[in-house]
């Protein structure tokens, strides 16, 4: 199912300043020494009330937890941040993670996966795998998987992996949900050229500097980099969320229409006059928090 949400008039000032903020910046290629930028930008979400975080390590990999007061006994998300595989860190997307959190009621763990171009492809995977199952270990009853961006790739390629894995007694993810999905590392989706001019963000080559450091000349259709060539079949409902002015629209466009033809339950919204991952200005949108 496709739903295209209008941009609301109350919302519009905010998405005209994000935009305005963002734009300064289009088109600068972004590598490690972006990192505390980048990081700055999603700190500095407000935090959601009632919600405490912990360093903790999850099947070998470090990150944090994120618990709000409202969690359900057993219920888990393994959140994958974005960045382009380069940017990101776990400690960066608390806030961000708790709002969600604490909205779901779910006890939410977030990796440190891997950062190309230090680690190539498939460490970030890897590690996101290594995550689950160490969720899972720990106990975890229903887990749901959540990312943006490079971290909604990661997502999509997560369940495909674990649908694929036919050992006994393996828990499959309830569910999942992406914002602006990196689904196809050989940027071949049409709106990168239909959306170049919309796009406050990024451009093409922006991107494909990123998919450069991650893959480091390994082949960019493989299915744990690109789950857009993934088998689909056997997914758990899907939630897909993009904006309508990014470059990455026919990311998940396209991903949902094969998803579908796959028999999996998903849901596509696309949000006008919206931007990348719009939703890391959750507390700035009168409309959404309204909802």
């Amino acid at each position: 199912m496709t739903m295209i949400q209008p941009l609301p008039p109350e919302d519009a000032p905010a998405a005209a300043a994000m935009r305005q903020a963002s734009s300064a910046h289009k088109g600068e290629k972004l590598g490690p020494e972006a990192r505390p930028m980048f990081d700055a930008m999603f700190a500095a979400t407000p935090a959601a009330a009632d919600v405490w975080l912990k360093a903790a390590t999850v099947g070998g990999i470090a990150g944090f937890w994120i618990r709000p007061a409202n969690a359900r006994p057993g219920a888990r998300i393994l959140y994958l941040h974005g960045g382009g595989y380069v940017l990101g860190s776990a400690h960066a997307f608390t806030s961000f993670v708790g709002q969600i959190a604490a909205r779901a009621g779910a006890d939410a763990f977030v990796p440190d996966y891997r950062l190309a171009p230090e680690h190539a492809f498939p460490a970030a995977i890897d590690d996101a795998l290594a995550a689950y199952r160490g969720l899972v270990a720990d106990g975890a009853e229903r887990m749901v998987v959540v990312g943006d961006s490079a971290g909604g790739g990661l997502t999509l390629a997560l369940l495909s992996i674990l649908a694929s894995d036919m050992t006994e007694g393996v828990v499959q993810p309830v569910g999942a949900a992406v914002m602006s999905p990196w689904t196809g590392l050989t940027l071949t989706g049409d709106s990168f050229e239909t959306r170049a001019e919309a796009d406050p963000i990024f451009t093409r080559d922006v991107l494909q500097g990123f998919a450069d450091m991650y893959l480091q000349g390994q082949d960019g259709m493989n299915p744990k980099a690109s789950p857009l060539y993934a088998d689909l079949d056997g997914l758990p409902p899907i939630r897909i969320d993009v904006g309508d002015d990014e470059l990455l629209l026919a990311d998940s466009i396209r991903y949902a229409e094969q998803a579908q033809e796959a028999g999996v339950e998903v849901t596509l919204s696309v949000w006008e006059g919206m931007a990348h991952v719009f939703q890391s200005s959750l507390t700035s949108l009168p409309q959404p928090n309204s909802r």
